[in-house]
């Protein structure tokens, strides 16, 4: 066999290949330390395993208050996979606490607790984002920190990221500085949108707030938790706010001149929401637009007209423009409905016959009550206008106008009244002579 093995030097490297991985094995793990390492994870393995399902048991069992039910559960359902693998990294980091202090080597343990980090991170990654692209990033960059950490370059690598800066007068910002402060951010600004999420539920349910006020609370509160994770999150990297003094010339002048648009319309939501000209729920017209707001933002007005189209109109254009608002006092609202009749007809009886077709629809109201009129003597009919009155813009005014309409049509034709048209005599004074060829 030697011999065969020293006429192929190829079977000589692969020889001398597996002879060094067998000692490196022989040295490396079949040893007290390294299988004592191996056992140790075993067995906590095997008590978290039997302890997990107790645990989600007592989170089933929690009680959530009434109005945080949506968020809470989601919160419930993204913890609970995790119960297994916090249980596991809680043990074993007690495990290697327990090694470092009575001298035992520690590197397995160590391995274990960086692995069970990044798949805790990727399991809450994928359970609260939900963007696919930034839930593979978070996966991604926990994996890879994993495996720096694992293979023991992860502080060389920290270290040289840290030494990639530069300084700004006594401000100095490093790649991993950065790193940390957009962490730290995309952290802190999660919480906050979850936060004020929350907050604008219970806001919601407060039935001594008009919905302008609401809407005021919100944003105003949205703003106030957003400025205050940033500075949280600059202040956790050691980031002096006061470095960015510097730009704040360039960016007032940005503002001037391209950003003018966007800060008038916010200026003006603010302003809308203050003077409560306009509220959730309002039936409004404005330019082409007619239809009732369904969300007032920052910047813009959500209106949604009746065949479902949504406008996004900028605050500013309510501001300057002339805005009907048909529900701003009340929802009472006045439709005229302008109908001729043949001058042969029954006048009397064509207007008690106009009332009574306003009368037999359901959204018409009864007080104020339908009332018709006479409105003068046409060319070619008698003109009389029917006024009913609505409770409920937001529900069309076409519609009810056409039910009115053709139930005057079907009482009018009943009733023998008649709907004139255009007639012309032509009267000839001399006759004249006609010439026929044959």
């Amino acid at each position: 066999m030697d011999a065969l093995i020293d006429n192929y030097p190829v079977l000589t490297e692969v020889k001398a290949l597996v002879e060094k991985l067998f000692s490196w094995v022989m040295a490396n793990v079949f040893v007290v330390a390294p299988l004592l390492q191996l056992l140790a994870i075993g067995v906590i393995f095997l008590v978290v395993r039997s302890l997990s399902p107790r645990l989600e048991n007592l989170i089933d069992q929690i009680s959530i208050p009434l109005g945080y039910e949506r968020y809470l559960q989601n919160i419930i359902r993204a913890v609970k996979p995790l119960t297994l693998p916090v249980l596991w990294i809680i043990l074993q980091s007690v495990s290697v606490l327990v090694a470092k202090n009575t001298g035992w080597p520690s590197h397995l343990l160590e391995s274990a607790v960086s692995l069970l980090t990044a798949w805790i991170i990727i399991r809450l990654a994928s359970s609260l984002v939900a963007e696919p692209s930034w839930s593979r990033a978070i996966a991604v960059s926990a994996w890879s920190l994993a495996a720096l950490d694992i293979v023991g370059v992860l502080d060389p690598t920290l270290s040289v990221l840290d030494n990639m800066a530069v300084s700004f007068g006594e401000t100095r910002i490093s790649v991993l500085g950065l790193g940390k402060a957009l962490l730290a951010l995309a952290a802190l600004f999660w919480l906050a949108s979850f936060t004020s999420s929350l907050i604008d539920r219970r806001i919601a349910g407060m039935k001594g707030l008009t919905p302008s006020v609401q809407v005021l609370f919100s944003k105003l509160l949205k703003i106030a938790l957003y400025v205050i994770a940033f500075v949280l999150a600059m202040n956790t990297v050691g980031i002096d706010l006061t470095a960015f003094a510097v730009f704040s010339g360039a960016v007032g002048l940005g503002i001037g001149f391209g950003l003018q648009k966007v800060v008038s319309n916010l200026i003006s939501g603010v302003i809308l929401l203050l003077d409560k000209s306009v509220k959730p729920g309002d039936v409004i017209a404005i330019g082409e637009t007619y239809g009732w707001i369904n969300s007032l933002s920052a910047r813009y007005v959500s209106v949604i007209t009746r065949d479902g189209t949504e406008h996004l109109i900028p605050n500013e254009e309510l501001i300057s423009q002339r805005v009907e608002n048909w529900s701003y006092t009340d929802q009472l609202i006045r439709q005229r409905l302008p109908i001729g009749i043949s001058y042969a007809s029954d006048l009397r009886k064509a207007i008690e016959l106009a009332v009574q077709a306003a009368e037999e629809q359901e959204r018409v109201l009864e007080d104020p009550a339908p009332v018709c009129h006479l409105k003068g003597f046409g060319d070619n009919s008698v003109n009389i206008e029917l006024r009913i009155w609505l409770r409920d813009p937001r529900s069309g005014l076409s519609n009810v106008r056409h039910d009115v309409l053709l139930r005057v049509w079907d009482l009018f034709q009943e009733n023998g009244i008649d709907f004139p048209f255009p007639q012309r005599e032509l009267h000839i004074n001399k006759t004249i002579p006609v010439r026929i060829e044959s």
